[in-house]
């Protein structure tokens, strides 16, 4: 009975960890070195995905009843969780880009806004690009055609802009103007 109750603790603190969360990735980090282990957590700290090594039981329980619980079958080994409440894709695409220079570290499975994704459907979730990076791209091909017009503009008013514009527009005109004329009175 005192075992249960020691464990109900740290079984509590990932059902916290968890409850909101976008992303939950189950991730085999056996063979990382000291270092690499340090950076990786370095670099999903950064990105605000919370990255944390407990004991396959303890996340079982933790992930029964939840949008995470079939991550439970892929819970053999050595394990850790990455869990994202910002950034949905965040902690595959990280993971992914630090295991191209450690493939000692390998992504299991994982759980992105209620879908469950093996490790090659994560493989798949790592290439989409960040939430700013996307809009980043859409206002980019929003800003090029205002770009252009304004660098248009800016070449004619260069080049005399009104003067040279008016200037061809009476000399359009004219020959318009004329031919009509000449055909009215041969009407008569």
């Amino acid at each position: 009975m005192a075992k249960v109750e020691e464990k109900k603790p740290i079984v509590d603190e990932i059902a916290e960890c968890i409850k909101d969360a976008q992303a939950v990735v189950v991730v085999d980090y056996r063979g990382l070195t000291v270092g690499q282990d340090t950076d990786l957590r370095r670099q999903l700290r950064e990105a605000n995905v919370s990255y944390k090594v407990y004991k396959n039981t303890m996340m079982n329980f933790a992930f029964k009843g939840t949008e995470f619980e079939s991550l439970c079958e892929v819970l053999e080994g050595p394990s850790a969780i990455a869990v994202s409440k910002e950034d949905a894709t965040a902690p595959a695409r990280i993971i992914a880009k630090f295991a191209k220079n450690a493939p000692a570290i390998e992504i299991k499975a994982g759980v992105i806004e209620g879908t469950f994704y093996d490790a090659n459907g994560m493989k798949d979730i790592a290439e989409v690009p960040s939430r700013e990076e996307l809009l980043s791209r859409l206002l980019g091909s929003m800003q090029s055609p205002v770009t252009n017009l304004a660098r248009v503009l800016n070449q004619i008013a260069e080049k005399g802009g009104a003067d040279a514009a008016t200037a061809a527009k009476p000399a359009e005109e004219a020959p318009a103007e004329e031919a009509p004329a000449e055909e009215a009175p041969a009407a008569e």
